[in-house]
């Protein structure tokens, strides 16, 4: 297993390498905004499936989101956040080339994980996925991850904090104060119409 400290992670995150770090869902495989395409080829996953847009707090994902949805962005970030639930949102022009929805929305996310929030204090915001090889389920533990993604580093130390081992809630903007499930997990979102 290629275990790596904080400051190894960023020297390979700007190299263009995806890595695996905790969170407090399922462990995620994550890169660079710029380097979405490797997360793809690694998990072997479908190119029209979208990738979360993970950040260490609200402030720093909020220049992706588009203006007319900044305010109920806020309200439920403050609500929610950091926890189990992702955002599908509308995001600014300028970040079409991080995209990967073909609706000009982002998914975002603030895991409730000290490890994940500590590494993107670091790296800045990283595109992610559920560490597994799609179609898979996938290990929740670092040593069964190694075994899926041997050439991949692993962010310690291990063992991680504990995760609840589910995906989490994703809801989906359509215009003012109104928010729509798209799947269900740990967290209600009281908000929804």
């Amino acid at each position: 297993m290629n275990l790596i400290n904080c400051k190894l992670a960023l020297k390979t995150l700007k190299s263009g390498l995806p890595i695996i770090f905790p969170t407090d869902t399922l462990p995620a495989i994550g890169c660079l905004p710029k380097f979405s395409k490797v997360i793809y080829e690694f998990k072997k996953r479908d190119r029209n499936k979208p990738l979360i847009l993970m950040g260490s707090d609200s402030k720093q994902l909020i220049d992706y989101v588009h203006e007319s949805a900044k305010g109920d962005y806020e309200n439920i970030a403050s609500k929610y956040w950091p926890g189990a639930l992702t955002m599908v949102i509308p995001s600014y022009e300028k970040y079409i080339p991080i995209l990967t929805s073909r609706d000009n929305t982002l998914g975002l996310r603030i895991p409730n994980s000290c490890i994940a929030q500590s590494l993107m204090q670091k790296t800045g915001p990283l595109l992610t996925s559920s560490a597994n090889i799609s179609g898979f389920t996938g290990s929740i533990r670092a040593e069964g991850i190694a075994l899926d993604f041997p050439s991949l580093e692993i962010l310690g130390p291990i063992p991680w904090e504990k995760s609840s081992g589910k995906a989490s809630t994703i809801i989906s903007w359509k215009n003012y104060r109104n928010w729509r499930l798209i799947r269900e997990g740990d967290v209600i979102v009281k908000e929804l119409n």
